[in-house]
């Protein structure tokens, strides 16, 4: 059978391809849930997937074949819960896992299109304090300097990065849809702003945060005195805010 839904979904150059199975979905050695799979990652965890469910075994193979046929999706979702292929097709994280030809995850630069995305984005995080209030205008204005993370047409993430002066640059505006935070999009995003500082030959980043300082000394920034920031950030720190300044040496 599920080679007749192989070949069904690839002549119909379907969307979407579901198999219901005996597990939640593919998973790793360990038992979690793998949330999506290129048919790259999928023919690998084939050939090393002994810990894999009967059903698993018999549909992957199928699932990739039909990604690179030019299916849209698989699907693969356990039949034991209630629910759950409502959940997997009607909700934004799913309950099972995808397989694309290709990842779901975009990580690059901004583009103007991408305004309304990021604005639902900090939004949130704006009124609650966390990161400072951008108009739209604003964010019009200075589109270049942002990088996103796009997940299956979705802005997800985002970071910007303010040059100052010759050597100097500010991290700015680093935020992850909370549904997303445990897939590392933070990180990947900071490194890509890295990137493009070093690329700038800047030598120094700086962050001004409330909240999230730990985060950031976890991965190499050390809190600094608000006097070494560049004279023009200097003028424009909040005292109201009373963010600590965290500094790393690229």
């Amino acid at each position: 059978m599920e080679e007749v839904a192989e070949a069904t979904a690839t002549a119909l150059g379907a969307d979407k391809l579901v198999f219901l199975t005996d597990s939640r979905g593919a998973t790793d050695i360990d038992g979690s849930l793998l949330d999506e799979l290129t048919a790259d990652a999928a023919e690998r965890l084939i050939s090393l997937g002994d810990w894999l469910s009967p059903d698993l075994k018999r549909y992957l193979p199928c699932a990739v074949r039909a990604s690179r046929a030019g299916v849209g999706r698989v699907h693969l979702i356990g039949y034991n819960e209630d629910g759950t292929l409502l959940r997997e097709l009607f909700s934004r994280d799913g309950v099972g896992t995808i397989i694309t030809r290709e990842s779901l995850e975009i990580l690059r630069d901004a583009r103007p299109d991408d305004i309304s995305g990021l604005v639902a984005l900090i939004e949130p995080l704006e009124e609650d304090g966390t990161l400072v209030r951008r108009s739209r205008e604003l964010l019009e204005r200075e589109i270049a300097r942002f990088s996103v993370v796009e997940h299956d047409g979705m802005i997800v993430g985002c970071a910007a990065l303010y040059p100052y002066g010759e050597d100097q640059a500010e991290l700015a505006c680093l935020a992850v849809h909370p549904h997303y935070r445990r897939w590392g999009y933070g990180e990947k995003l900071m490194k890509r702003i890295e990137t493009r500082a070093r690329a700038a030959s800047i030598k120094r980043l700086f962050v001004l945060t409330t909240i999230t300082g730990h985060w950031f000394k976890e991965r190499g920034f050390a809190e600094r005195p608000v006097d070494e920031l560049p004279a023009e950030k200097r003028l424009l720190y909040n005292l109201q805010r009373r963010s600590k300044v965290l500094m790393k040496n690229l």
